[in-house]
């Protein structure tokens, strides 16, 4: 029996097909020229300073993923269809660049102390954005399962090309992955936090070094951080429409048992 998808839900199919065909394409040269100066200055940094860097993406990662607070207070929309989802997404999305930006804009015009402030508050308010995408789908994030998917989806929106394939692979398979994941607390052990931070900074590196120029860093911070939720709004949303899509083929599957 196969799954009867309405005409949006095709539509959508259809797109998810041509963002999974980006996603997993091979990087250009100047991808590969970019990251290989990313990966020379990175050389050049002390060892001390990757690691307070790590130790600080780690510590708001693990504190957004396993603490109560992120969790939203409204329920899950359970058995709404996927364009009702994806119209509460959009309306969440909007509201999050708003606050990406405001914020942005007013490390930016700080000058340099707040500038670098930015890199922590934004995680924050990228996190709990997805947080919100979660359950405006139908994903309660009281299941640390969630979380962690939202930390693959995190990943996705802000790695290298050369990482997208693998993590687009287990957002894709997710239904069985996620079963073979050990305790919460044991999973963040096996986490690489030094890569994270890394593939991070390089995706967003550019656009927020300009935020700390002069007398263009309001500007230039709320238009970086507009674009960044940008990106993970596109990243999450399509990573949500893949499951829920996912999720009806399985149960119509079961139903025609």
């Amino acid at each position: 029996m196969e799954t009867a998808y309405t005409i949006y839900e095709q539509q959508m199919l259809k797109k998810l097909k041509r963002w999974e065909i980006r996603q997993q394409r091979t990087p250009n040269l100047m991808e590969r020229a970019s990251k290989s100066v990313q990966t020379s200055i990175n050389n050049l940094i002390p060892d001390k300073v990757h690691k307070t860097i790590t130790a600080t993406v780690k510590g708001i990662v693990q504190t957004t993923l396993f603490g109560m607070n992120y969790i939203p207070k409204n329920d899950p929309l359970y058995g709404v269809s996927l364009a009702d989802s994806d119209a509460k997404a959009e309306e969440l999305l909007s509201l999050y660049k708003k606050i990406a930006a405001a914020e942005g804009a007013g490390t930016g015009a700080g000058g340099i102390l707040l500038g670098l402030a930015d890199f922590p508050i934004l995680i924050g308010i990228k996190l709990k954005f997805l947080f919100e995408l979660a359950h405006a789908y139908g994903y309660s994030t009281k299941d640390y399962r969630e979380r962690l998917f939202i930390l693959y989806v995190f990943q996705l929106a802000f790695s290298s090309p050369n990482k997208k394939p693998d993590l687009l692979h287990t957002i894709k398979n997710w239904h069985t992955i996620s079963h073979s994941f050990p305790p919460a607390e044991d999973y963040m052990n096996q986490v690489d936090w030094q890569q994270l931070q890394q593939e991070y900074r390089d995706t967003i590196d550019f656009r927020k070094m300009l935020q700390l120029v002069p007398g263009i860093g309001a500007v230039v911070g709320a238009w970086a951080n507009f674009g960044l939720l940008e990106e993970l709004g596109v990243a999450g949303m399509n990573c949500f429409r893949l499951r829920r899509l996912h999720d009806k083929a399985e149960s119509d599957a079961f139903e025609s048992k």
